[in-house]
């Protein structure tokens, strides 16, 4: 396949790898690119030495284009905007935040800047930052999300009719037939979070992936609203934020429970009592251990049958 999407990362297929925080080193990144697809490296969870040392280790582990993904609220992001600039990283993804002041300056560095939205106004306020393409990411999604809650289905249309970027899919997709439907809704690529970040090659804890392909249809839900939306699996660590925001507890009381690290306790730490588990819906159709090569494999196989097998149903014939 050729569309926008490969053109602008140089890639064999339009299949982008969530940069997740505690999963996304350079391990996963790297087997990603190396299979065909964009890796990404999560700089969310890595201080800046450990940032320079996954990127050291990419340009070793693939000659293949990557990138590396940065939530815009990041403690030190000015540090890590001259990490990705001296270390002359290629591609970025920007989340939680606006595009408008980092975009100049990584584009001015040659750098191909992607961000991460979840309704159509920031999609049309990327446009005008100047980024060069958009993942519109709905709330089936694990990790952080739009306040608006608006699902993939609903939300890939809308902005495919009102911005003229390439547009990346997110939240939900974890099958070769996911990414034949929300390309038919206009998406030219997808990002796909949850199942590579339980894939082999993850950095995630052992027993956080296993609690994942543990979880049944219902075992995720979006909570944190008063701070960030955030897709959790249930445990004793999320019915003790149910039980505040159902009592009506302040944004500092949900705060001062979620401290700090919770994710990290969770997802590489292995704390499946007191950790934060983030994973998207997508959680409960994946029940078995899988290197990226066997996702790669699935998902190309899966999309090609899905495709075939759609064109000999026209609908009006």
């Amino acid at each position: 396949m050729t569309n926008r999407i490969t053109e602008l990362f140089n890639i064999r297929y339009p299949i982008i790898q969530g940069g997740m925080v505690w999963c996304s080193g350079w391990r996963l990144a790297s087997a990603v690119s190396n299979e065909g697809g964009l890796g990404l490296l999560g700089a969310g969870s890595m201080h800046p030495e450990t940032l320079i040392d996954h990127i050291r280790k990419m340009k070793t582990a693939t000659d293949k284009p990557w990138g590396v993904n940065v939530p815009l609220l990041y403690p030190e992001i000015e540090r890590l905007m001259e990490i990705l600039k001296k270390e002359e990283v290629k591609i970025v993804f920007t989340s939680a935040g606006s595009p408008k002041k980092w975009t100049p300056y990584l584009k001015e560095a040659g750098i191909i800047v992607v961000h991460v939205v979840s309704n159509t106004t920031f999609a049309r306020k990327c446009e005008e930052a100047g980024v060069d393409a958009i993942v519109a990411e709905g709330f089936e999604a694990g990790g952080h999300n739009g306040r608006e809650e608006t699902t993939t289905l609903a939300l890939i249309p809308a902005i495919a009719t009102q911005c003229s970027l390439p547009l990346i899919a997110a939240g939900g997709i974890a099958s070769g037939k996911a990414i034949a439907a929300v390309m038919m809704l206009g998406a030219e690529g997808v990002q796909i979070g949850s199942r590579f970040a339980v894939a082999e090659e993850s950095s995630a804890h052992p027993a956080f992936k296993q609690k994942v392909r543990e979880t049944d249809e219902g075992g995720t839900m979006l909570t944190l609203k008063q701070l960030a939306p955030t897709r959790l699996i249930k445990n004793e660590f999320y019915e003790e934020i149910r039980q505040l925001e159902a009592q009506g507890a302040s944004k500092e009381a949900i705060q001062n429970l979620l401290g700090k690290g919770r994710a990290k306790k969770g997802i590489f730490e292995g704390n499946l009592t007191e950790g934060e588990l983030e994973i998207g819906q997508a959680a409960s159709m994946l029940k078995h251990p899988e290197t990226v090569k066997a996702i790669f494999h699935d998902l190309i196989q899966d999309y090609n049958q899905t495709v075939e097998k759609i064109s000999h149903n026209n609908l009006l014939s």
